[in-house]
């Protein structure tokens, strides 16, 4: 469906020609027409360069300070305040820019599955490339619900070709993405990467969904395929934790990979499409996901071969953070509406590079709070520093960058549904055994994929447990499928020594990243860290 006539007056844009939800085919004719860069796959995925920016700019997230929301927001590193007029004066340079434009695009769809929570939310862009990125990654109207759409909830100004003047007071750069609660609009200036869009709306969501009761995550979730409305899995974890590879799993319908919300009436997907990384995507290790790469997809930054279009998934010349944004009903399990009962399990996901983490434990509701506003994982420290420790990472609630409110709301509405509905949490270790980063080994998938199944088909519930003397954590002492020697990592380190003092070391930075939410959080849960 396209109109060159829709208007957008209302925003202060005075373009006559207004696209509004182009078809995909119009969206490709115009990207390959008029934005350089553009082609075609070998698959038939739109291949998109967005310029400079390869990333998200976390530095340069504003969040406006305005009465209706400034007690709400968590001010500090991840929220920086704005105030109202600097948001005015980029608001006004992002319109002035898309009022330069011969046509706009416009993208009108929904977030959020659960129509109770859903809200409306308009993309305004000047590239073929934005709109058929939102189109994948927002539920897509039917044309009924296009025509009764009316006024959106949220708006996003996309700007993103001009640069901010980082002469204005509070810009650090060139780039700004500012966002209005009390306006509801955001606007992006210096940045045409489109994962910016993505995260802002999840951010409004991180925003809207705890002030109604409803815990907003960072996650994936999957449901048993046998039809059984209460046997849905929340997965947590960071980059490289491996959430998007156990998420796509054959016997489990996917409900979604990356943001989910956890109502009284169970769980939803805020999005109608997936973003995955392509770096070193093959058919063999992600054949769902490889395959979901055709018409209608969207490449990032990919290279290719000019002739025959190949896409080269393992180059890394323009950016180790190549993409692929894609319907989510291009995955042949996903569950369409994207909706699941209340979770049995929640998995916390952690590569812990040290290789002092058990494969699995089960957390008390005091570890499920402190284990979740840690966030924790380890990346392999690179060489060229001269360090060989690995480097831990913690984000809070496994996705700090988008977080609102303190860490300790999300937390506490975590602990309330698990409670509420017998749902049980468990920490899983995806990293290394016998030995850290250059001594031990990765621990297997084969492994990894057992413990996880376990989970599900509630095995693990019922086992014996004995408790880590570091960290308190119940341990099983059984797992079908897993050698049990392996399940307590000390047994695994051929040095007992070198495993207490590594594990004592990893506590101390558990400890030491606490301290930031200290304040506020209740005192229970700080029982939920290390022991000692």
């Amino acid at each position: 469906m396209t109109t060159a006539t829709f208007s957008l007056q209302q925003h202060g844009i005075d373009v006559e020609d207004v696209i509004r939800n182009p078809s995909v085919s119009y969206l490709y004719e115009a990207a390959l027409r008029y934005e350089e860069g553009s082609a075609i796959s070998a698959t038939g995925a739109l291949i998109a360069m967005s310029g400079e920016k390869t990333g998200r700019s976390p530095a340069d997230k504003r969040i406006v300070d305005e009465p209706g929301s400034s007690d709400d927001v968590w001010w500090g590193p991840v929220n920086f305040k704005l105030e109202q007029r600097v948001f005015e004066i980029n608001r006004e340079r992002a319109i002035d820019y898309l009022n330069t434009r011969k046509r706009l695009y416009c993208i009108d769809a929904f977030a959020g599955w659960d129509p109770k929570y859903q809200i409306k939310v308009r993309i305004i862009c000047a590239r073929a490339y934005h709109a058929l990125f939102m189109h994948n990654m927002l539920i897509r109207p039917t044309a009924e619900q296009l025509e009764t759409f009316g006024e959106p909830d949220y708006v996003i100004f996309n700007a993103g070709r001009f640069p901010a003047n980082h002469h204005t007071e509070g810009m650090t750069s060139k780039t700004s993405v500012n966002l209005h609660f009390g306006a509801k609009e955001m606007v992006i200036l210096g940045t045409e990467y489109a994962g910016e869009m993505k995260k802002g709306v999840f951010t409004v969501m991180n925003y809207l969904m705890p002030k109604t009761g409803v815990l907003s995550m960072h996650c994936s979730v999957t449901e048993a395929k046998d039809g059984s409305s209460d046997n849905s899995s929340i997965l947590f974890g960071l980059s490289g934790t491996g959430k998007t590879t156990l998420s796509a799993d054959p016997k489990r319908a996917l409900i979604g990979d990356d943001e989910h919300c956890w109502t009284d009436d169970g769980l939803f997907n805020i999005e109608g499409g997936c973003y995955a990384k392509m770096i070193d995507l093959s058919a063999e290790q992600e054949p769902d996901i490889y395959q979901a790469i055709r018409y209608g997809a969207v490449l990032e930054n990919v290279v290719y071969d000019e002739r025959s279009r190949e896409v080269d998934y393992h180059s890394t010349e323009i950016t180790t953070n190549t993409r692929g944004s894609y319907p989510i009903e291009y995955i042949q399990q996903a569950k369409i509406p994207c909706v699941a009962g209340h979770p049995r399990n929640v998995i916390f996901l952690t590569c812990d590079a040290f290789g002092v983490l058990p494969p699995v434990s089960k957390l008390t509701p005091e570890q499920a709070m402190y284990h979740f506003i840690s966030g924790y994982t380890a990346k392999v420290a690179g060489t060229e520093m001269g360090v060989t420790d690995p480097e831990a990472t913690f984000s809070p609630c496994f996705g700090g960058p988008f977080m609102v409110w303190h860490p300790v709301k999300y937390a506490e509405l975590l602990a309330e549904k698990c409670q509420q509905h017998d749902t049980t949490t468990w920490l899983v270790n995806t990293g290394w055994s016998g030995g850290g980063f250059g001594v031990g080994k990765r621990m297997s998938l084969k492994y990894t994929r057992a413990i996880v199944d376990a989970i599900h088909e509630g095995t693990l519930r019922e086992v014996d447990t004995v408790v880590d003397p570091v960290f308190g954590l119940a341990i099983p002492t059984e797992c079908p499928g897993v050698p049990s020697e392996i399940l307590q990592p000390k047994n695994t380190w051929q040095d007992g020594a070198a495993y207490d003092a590594k594990a004592k070391q990893l506590a101390e930075l558990f400890r030491k990243n606490f301290k930031t939410y200290e304040d506020g959080c209740p005192p229970e849960v700080l029982k939920g860290g290390p022991l000692g």
